[in-house]
C-alpha cells in the first residue's frame, strides 16, 4: 500500500467542477491582478479568522516581513521568537537587519515556552513572534501579556494554524498581526504561492497594505507582493470547504492517537485543555526516528521530518554563538519528530496501515 504524506490531487479530485469553474471566470474576465475576488477572498478569511482586516500578500514569508517592516523593525533591534519553527520565521527577522533571539519550546505543545521569554528580554528587543506550530496555538494570552509589561510588539506566525483555537482566540485577535501562508500543502492551500496578514488594527492594516504595493506607488519605501486573482479564486472556493476538512483531521488524528497508544517508543501529539488542534501535521515523538522512518519508507509510507534542525543551530546563525544546551526541550525533538500521512482524504485502512507498520518495526 501506498500512504502519501499529503495527497493534493485526491483533494483537487473532489472540488474539481467548483476549482475549474472558479479559475474560468477569472479567465474569462481577463482581470489577473486584484480586483473583486481578491476583495472577497480577503473579506470571507477576515470573517472566517474572526478578526477584522485580511490583507493578502504573495506569501507567508512575505507577510511576516511586511508586517516587521511595517511595525518599524530594523538594524539594531532584535525580535523574540521560538527556536523550533521553518526558516523563513528567524530569515524575515535578519531581512529587516534585525536579530532573532531565540527561546527553547515547551515539551508537548512543540510552541515557544512564555516562562523563558522575560530572560531574553533587553532595551533592544522590539518584537515577540510566536509561532503556532503543526496546527496548535502558543500560549498567546501569557505571551501577549509579557508584550504589554515591555512595550513590546506581538507578530503572530499562524502559517500552520489556520482556523486553531485556544481559550477562545484565534490567531491574530490578540497579537498586532498574525502572518500567514497559504502554500499548497497547507489546511487552506491555494496552488501556489499565497499568504496574508490579518490584525484587527485598520491603521495598521493600511500600511502593511501600502508596504506590499510599493510603499503607495513610491511615496513610502514597500515591496510589490500581491494574491494572484486566479490563486484567491481557488483560496475562496477552499474557504468553503476547510472546516469539514479541519474536522476530519481531528478525527483521523484521534484514531492515530488511539491505535498508537500501546506503542510505548512514542509520544502522540499533545492537545492542550480548551483548544482546536486543527494537526497540520501529526507529529510523533519517537525512538530510533530515522531508522523507523526509512522502513516506513520502504513499506510505501511517506513522512516528513520538521524540522532537522533547529533554527538557532543553522549555520546561517554561527555568529550568534548558540550551542544545543542553550534549548534542551528543541534539540531533543529535533532528534525524535516525524510527522505521520495527515490530510482530510486519509482513510481508516490508510491509518491502520501506517499503524500496523509503526507497531511491526518496534515488534
Amino acid at each position: 500500500m501506498q500512504v502519501p504524506l499529503i495527497d493534493l490531487k485526491s483533494q483537487y479530485s473532489q472540488i474539481k467542477p467548483e476549482i475549474n469553474q472558479a479559475v474560468q471566470e477569472v479567465l474569462s474576465g481577463g482581470n489577473f491582478i486584484g480586483g473583486s475576488v481578491v476583495k472577497e477572498f480577503e473579506s470571507g478569511f477576515a470573517k472566517q479568522s474572526n478578526v477584522k482586516h485580511c490583507v493578502s500578500v504573495g506569501n507567508g514569508t512575505d507577510a511576516l516581513y511586511i508586517a516587521l517592516e511595517t511595525l518599524g523593525i530594523k538594524e539594531g533591534d532584535e525580535v523574540i521568537t521560538t527556536a523550533t519553527s521553518w526558516i523563513s520565521t528567524a530569515f524575515t527577522i535578519s531581512q529587516t537587519g534585525a536579530t532573532p533571539v531565540f527561546v527553547d519550546i515547551e515539551p508537548n505543545t512543540y510552541t515557544i515556552d512564555p516562562s523563558l521569554i522575560e530572560a531574553k528580554i533587553t532595551n533592544r528587543t522590539k518584537a515577540i513572534i510566536p509561532v503556532h506550530l503543526y496546527g496548535q496555538m502558543a500560549d498567546m494570552k501569557d505571551i501577549k501579556s509579557i508584550c504589554d509589561r515591555h512595550n513590546l510588539y506581538c507578530i503572530e506566525d499562524a502559517a500552520q494554524a489556520h482556523f486553531s483555537v485556544k481559550d477562545d482566540v484565534t490567531p491574530g485577535q490578540l497579537g498586532d498581526v498574525a502572518a500567514f501562508s497559504f502554500y499548497p500543502t497547507k489546511n487552506l492551500g491555494a496552488y501556489g504561492d499565497a499568504g496574508c496578514i490579518v490584525t484587527n488594527d485598520e491603521v495598521l492594516a493600511e500600511k502593511c497594505r501600502s508596504f506590499s504595493t510599493y510603499g503607495d506607488k513610491g511615496n513610502s519605501f514597500g515591496i510589490n507582493s500581491r494574491l494572484d486573482t486566479i490563486q484567491a479564486a481557488i483560496l475562496q472556493v477552499k474557504l468553503k470547504h476547510v472546516d469539514e476538512w479541519i474536522e476530519k483531521r481531528i478525527g483521523h488524528a484521534r484514531l492515530y492517537d488511539k491505535l498508537l497508544k500501546e506503542v510505548v517508543q512514542l509520544v502522540s501529539p499533545s492537545v492542550i485543555e480548551n483548544s482546536r488542534h486543527t494537526y497540520y501535521t501529526y507529529s510523533i515523538r519517537c525512538e530510533d526516528r530515522d531508522d523507523l522512518q526509512a522502513y516506513l519508507k520502504a513499506k510505501g509510507v511517506t513522512t516528513a521530518v520538521h524540522y532537522a534542525t533547529i533554527l538557532p543551530l543553522l549555520s546561517t546563525y554561527e555568529s550568534l554563538n548558540y550551542a544545543s544546551v542553550d534549548f534542551p526541550v528543541a534539540y531533543k525533538h529535533q532528534q525524535e519528530t516525524l510527522s505521520l500521512p495527515m490530510y482530510a482524504e486519509l482513510t481508516v485502512v490508510q491509518i491502520e496501515y501506517v499503524v500496523n507498520c509503526i507497531r511491526d518495526f518496534y515488534n
